[in-house]
C-alpha cells in the first residue's frame, strides 16, 4: 500500500515539474515595452538639467505632443540619432524633452554643444532610476505622448528615417 501512494505522489510531482517546465517554455522571456501605447503616464517629476526645478505632467500637458528622448553622451546610437530630433525640432505641435541617461554634466553639454541642442526641456537621470519609470531599459529609447499624458508610440534604438516620418506624421494629424 505504502509503494502504491509513493509511486502515486511522486507520479503527480513529477508531472507537475514537468508542466511547469513546458509553461516556462511558452512565454517569452524578452523583456518588451513597446506595448506602452495607450498608457497613460503619472506622476512625472525629472530633475531639470539645470538642478533649480522639476520637470513636472504640467510642464508636458502644455504641449500638444512631446517627444521624450532618453540619450547620453557616451552613447554612439545616440549620435546617429541626433540628425533626426535636430529635424524633429522644427515641427510646429512637438516638444522635445531630452532626459540625460546616466552621463557626467560637463560631457552632456560637449555633447550638445557640438552637435546641437534639440530640446525644449532637458532632464538629468544620473543614477538611471527615474527613466525606469518610463520602462526605459537601453538608450537611445523615445516615447510620444500627447497632452493627456498617454503614449502613442514607443522608438526602441535610435530613430531613423522611418520613426521621423512616424512621428511627423502623428503630430500633423491635429
Amino acid at each position: 500500500m505504502k509503494k502504491k501512494l509513493f509511486k502515486y505522489l511522486l507520479s503527480i510531482f513529477l508531472l507537475f515539474i514537468i508542466t511547469v517546465f513546458f509553461i516556462g517554455l511558452n512565454k517569452s522571456s524578452i523583456y518588451d515595452t513597446k506595448g506602452l501605447a495607450g498608457d497613460k503616464i503619472n506622476d512625472i517629476k525629472l530633475n531639470h538639467f539645470n538642478g533649480i526645478k522639476f520637470i513636472t505632467d504640467a510642464d508636458l500637458k502644455k504641449n500638444d505632443f512631446t517627444l521624450i528622448n532618453f540619450w547620453a553622451s557616451w552613447c554612439g546610437p545616440c549620435r546617429s540619432e541626433h540628425t533626426f530630433l535636430i529635424q524633429l525640432q522644427k515641427e510646429k505641435n512637438l516638444k522635445l524633452l531630452g532626459v540625460n541617461f546616466k552621463d557626467k554634466k560637463n560631457k552632456a553639454l560637449e555633447f550638445l554643444e557640438e552637435l546641437g541642442n534639440p530640446y525644449d526641456l532637458i532632464a538629468i537621470d544620473e543614477l538611471g532610476k527615474q527613466s525606469v519609470n518610463f520602462g526605459i531599459y537601453g538608450i537611445p529609447e523615445s516615447i510620444i505622448i500627447n497632452n493627456n499624458l498617454v503614449v502613442l508610440k514607443k522608438f526602441i534604438g535610435p530613430l531613423n528615417e522611418t520613426d521621423l516620418k512616424m512621428i511627423k506624421k502623428i503630430v500633423e494629424k491635429r
